[in-house]
């Protein structure tokens, strides 16, 4: 194979190096005789796809270790060759990931649409539970006018004059220059000399959609769903956003979430929390009873297992947490309050005298 230079020479590198060598190499090798860097050079042209070729081989270990063995003449015959890139296009295609790593650029891919946002309120309990919500969104939607060409109907668009269809122009000068964008056809590489009237030329129109989100149980608030391919679509072929809902769920008025964990008080009278009871106490489902045991003291707490809230990851579910308040009457009936004094006096607790009334005063003075 006569002609071919040595791999390894193309790249300024020893037949030990590493990977990690040989790629950095190339990317200087690749850099330095880039076409965007050195315009109408047809040797910097050759010297890149040189530096491609030998890259392509040098970074297989099979096709390198073949190389090393038989030269060029070993890869032909062993079907291990490199491509023999005809043009900068196919070295782009053949390493475009590698290019946008190196420079920031490379072959052009179809972008997918922009993302949107939306908001949805829930109460506690369908939080809890999970529900289907509808939403009214705003995005655009492929014009079905024209197609999403932004041509008027009969016409099409034509080759755009400033860019001649590559939807890229060359900016800056000198030494380095780099691909932007057409600014005239905005990297279509077409141009519209009659649009179309609904859409204006632009291909999409906006309107209002009713979208269903379904709200997993168990969501909290402040936490953002994605509901994939429900965003802007794209006019490049790429598809469409995501929509991302951000949810907000209402305090519930009686229970406190804790992760999947529910809090509540649970109000018992002095006499229940002293002798024990038996009390139904309500979940988000339904009622359960819960024994109070003699002498429960206030701020006590019990738990009710899986009565809690579901795990939206597919987890256990969680507990309700139930916390005992004492409740003090602030009315005694005087049957009530000659007991408590009473019970008082067994215990010789000092209490609050009774305070006397008006016609307990009247009484005093007359029979003094």
């Amino acid at each position: 194979m006569a002609g071919k230079r040595d791999y390894y020479e193309i790249l300024g590198v020893a037949k030990t190096a590493t990977v990690d060598e040989i790629k950095k190499a190339y990317r200087q090798a690749a850099l330095k005789h880039h076409p965007d860097r050195n315009p109408g050079d047809k040797d910097a042209e050759a010297r890149f796809k040189e530096a491609a070729d030998a890259w392509e081989v040098l970074s297989d270990p099979d096709k390198r270790a073949r190389y090393d063995q038989f030269g060029h003449e070993g890869l032909e015959q062993g079907g291990f060759g490199p491509r023999g890139f005809r043009s900068t296009d196919d070295i782009f295609e053949a390493f475009g990931d590698i290019f946008g790593d190196f420079f920031g650029f490379g072959r052009q891919r179809a972008h997918r649409g922009a993302n949107l946002g939306a908001e949805v309120e829930l109460d506690f309990t369908d939080a809890a539970k999970g529900v289907e919500r509808t939403l009214d969104v705003k995005r655009h939607e492929i014009c079905a006018t024209c197609g999403g060409s932004g041509a008027k109907a009969g016409s099409a668009p034509v080759t755009c004059p400033v860019c001649n269809g590559h939807g890229q122009v060359l900016q800056g000068g000198g030494f380095f220059t780099i691909r932007t964008a057409c600014p005239k056809c905005r990297g279509t590489g077409k141009h519209i000399k009659d649009p179309c009237k609904p859409c204006g030329g632009h291909g999409i129109v906006r309107e209002t959609v009713q979208i269903k989100v379904k709200i997993p149980a168990g969501i909290d608030t402040q936490t953002r769903l994605r509901v994939s391919g429900e965003g802007e679509p794209s006019l490049e072929g790429g598809g469409r956003g995501d929509l991302f809902v951000d949810v907000t769920v209402h305090p519930h008025p009686v229970f406190e979430r804790d992760g999947v964990h529910l809090l509540c008080d649970l109000p018992v009278s002095f006499v229940q929390a002293a002798l024990g009871a038996e009390i139904d106490v309500a979940t988000l489902e339904e009622k359960v009873s819960l024994k109070i045991p003699r002498a429960t003291p206030s701020g006590q707490q019990f738990r009710l297992r899986g009565h809690g809230l579901p795990d939206v990851e597919g987890g256990r579910k969680g507990d309700l947490i139930v916390r005992v308040v004492v409740d003090v009457p602030r009315h005694l009936t005087k049957q009530q309050e000659d007991l408590l004094r009473e019970y008082a006096k067994t215990e010789n607790v000092e209490v609050k005298p009774r305070k006397k009334g008006f016609f307990d005063k009247i009484k005093d003075i007359f029979e003094s």
